[in-house]
């Protein structure tokens, strides 16, 4: 086969291509030396919280169980973590409205 240059046409041409466009031409077209080698080397990835086998059980890291119904703050918050209501928390309230006449 032919040298290994890449195609394209002749240097005069080549510079009055480039004068007009007022660039330089890319060529779209692909060749040997302007590609990636095949065998690239293997990622450096850094471990995660499942990357070590022993003693990884599916049951400990799955987020479905994890998730549970949801909380009644207001409960929380009369109840202030005791059963006493006495010392139970005043609920937050809205401030005085503005009147609009």
């Amino acid at each position: 086969m032919a040298s290994s240059a890449r195609r394209d046409i002749s240097p005069f041409l080549r510079n009055l291509r480039n004068f007009l466009l007022g660039r330089s031409h890319t060529n779209a077209l692909r060749f040997e030396d302007g590609l990636a080698a095949r065998t690239q080397p293997p990622p450096d990835v850094p471990g995660g919280p499942a990357h070590k086998l022993s003693a990884n059980y599916y049951v400990n890291r799955d987020a479905r169980r994890e998730v549970q119904p949801p909380m009644d703050v207001t409960r929380v918050l009369l109840s202030d973590g005791t059963k006493d209501s006495k010392n139970a928390a005043k609920v937050p309230t809205p401030g005085k409205a503005y009147p609009w006449d």
